[in-house]
């Protein structure tokens, strides 16, 4: 199978497996594992940052995150589509007793005038608005990058309201290979960045977290009340600096087998998709043929994600319109190909 279900399917690579097994280990609850040590040296010294924090999972660290900058009713705003509100269980609530306040964008680009008008006035009878969440790059805009500019603009507007920013950058250095610039930048300013090692970096599992000293160590402390102690973890954190290491350069890769599959997505009849729009590794688009066969009580795009399994590729349906695929380390440019020559059969343009 060709599977652009998303980069989370990525398995290590050889380099990785070598480390993995070769790598040194302790207790990292008591502090004493050193190749995690490693790692968060390293993912401190690549944002540029004091400290950092080896986690689980991304959507555990922007929860860390929340949980630290809120408080039990105040207010996080976020763009409507961001994952945080949307594929996090309600963490926020559930975990912090925040609540979101869901910005809609027309490009999934936060303005400052919309957080300027966000932020709740600072009287007995509202609720205090703690926090200002971003997201780069937005996943379900197509992967968009956000550009260092807007972003100093949106920092600048939280800083003056007394907000704090924490920066949802799972596909981090996605953006900064795409715009051309260092993830290091993309972050400046923001109080806290989780980013992923487990998507397109192709590690395991694991995220970091990271931010000045002082806030890491709370992390840290959250970690454990949310359930994220490990134990010897070095053999996951050894993938993790052989990603880092190893796996940023070749995301432009990705991202040209991103356009190359959307340009030909964009020619087929009922595919609707701004091939100029696919800026990294993800391609959302509409699918607007209510005619596709198959299981009719299902939408459109799940009876064409059913029908693209049947001619050997995995893809996924969002909503009842909306399809997702994504590139990886596994995408050959003959996998695209054969991607592209199955939708036009399944569309009917063969």
């Amino acid at each position: 199978m060709i599977d652009l279900r998303s980069d989370t399917v990525t398995k290590p690579t050889p380099e990785m497996r070598k480390a993995m097994a070769e790598a040194e280990v302790g207790d990292d609850v008591y502090g004493e594992d050193p190749t995690v040590k490693r790692l968060e040296e390293l993912a401190a010294a690549k944002l540029e940052r004091e400290a950092a924090l080896f986690v689980p999972t991304g959507s555990m660290g922007n929860q860390i995150a929340v949980h630290l900058w809120t408080h039990p009713g105040s207010e996080v705003i976020i763009e409507a589509r961001g994952h945080i509100v949307n594929f996090e269980m309600g963490a926020m609530a559930a975990l912090s007793g925040a609540l979101p306040r869901p910005i809609t964008t027309t490009n999934g680009l936060l303005s400052p005038e919309q957080v300027e008008a966000a932020v709740n006035p600072k009287v007995s009878y509202r609720t205090p608005t703690r926090l200002l969440c971003l997201e780069n790059t937005h996943n379900l805009w197509s992967g968009l990058p956000m550009p260092r500019e807007l972003k100093d603009q949106l920092v600048a507007v939280a800083h003056k309201h007394g907000l704090k920013v924490h920066l949802d950058g799972a596909r981090i250095f996605n953006a900064a290979m795409a715009l051309g610039t260092t993830a290091a930048e993309l972050a400046r300013g923001c109080d806290s960045v989780m980013f992923c090692l487990s998507k397109g970096l192709a590690a395991p599992v694991g995220s970091m977290l990271v931010g000045d000293a002082d806030f890491i160590a709370e992390a840290r402390r959250v970690r454990k009340l949310f359930g994220g102690g490990m134990r010897q973890v070095g053999v996951l954190a050894a993938a993790g600096i052989v990603a880092l290491t190893t796996m940023v350069e070749r995301l432009v890769e990705d991202h040209r087998r991103a356009k190359r599959l959307a340009e030909g997505l964009a020619e087929l009849p009922g595919v609707i998709l701004d091939p100029e729009r696919i800026q990294t590794n993800i391609v959302v688009f509409r699918l607007a043929r209510p005619d596709l066969p198959g299981d009719e009580t299902l939408p459109p795009n799940a009876r064409f994600v059913a029908a693209m399994k049947e001619h050997g590729v995995l893809c996924g349906a969002f909503g009842k319109e909306e399809v997702r695929m994504v590139t990886h380390y596994h995408i050959t440019d003959p996998d695209v190909e054969h991607t592209l020559a199955a939708a036009r059969t399944v569309l009917g343009k063969a």
